[in-house]
């Protein structure tokens, strides 16, 4: 099995890629200090979930829940919003299909 969000790029380029994991309690990127999940962990777990988006859309509430509480402690005032902590770690999970036609039928 391949290593969690490793970027197959830098696999083919034979270097050792460290994984964009987060870092705690800040929950800032290992790799790039973006706020995780930032971009390549985003593309790189909806890779490693591609046949099953229903548990990278569970893994990732765990993630938010882990994150609501790290993160709250840290910033007390002003704790992030709920808004943007689901837009951060869940709303990019959901699939959306492309609909090539008007879906009120036009």
């Amino acid at each position: 099995m391949s290593s969690p969000n490793v970027s197959p790029v830098h696999l083919r380029q034979r270097r050792a890629v460290r994984p964009h994991l987060p870092m705690r309690p800040l929950w800032l990127c290992r790799v790039c200090a973006a706020a995780w999940p930032c971009p390549p962990a985003r593309l790189l777990l909806t890779m490693e979930y591609r046949r099953d988006r229903v548990a990278l859309s569970v893994y990732m509430a765990g993630q938010l829940f882990d994150a609501t509480a790290d993160l709250i402690t840290l910033n007390p005032n002003p704790a992030p919003t709920p808004v943007e902590l689901f837009e951060r770690f869940l709303a990019w999970t959901t699939y959306r299909a492309r609909r090539d036609t008007d879906p009120a039928g036009g």
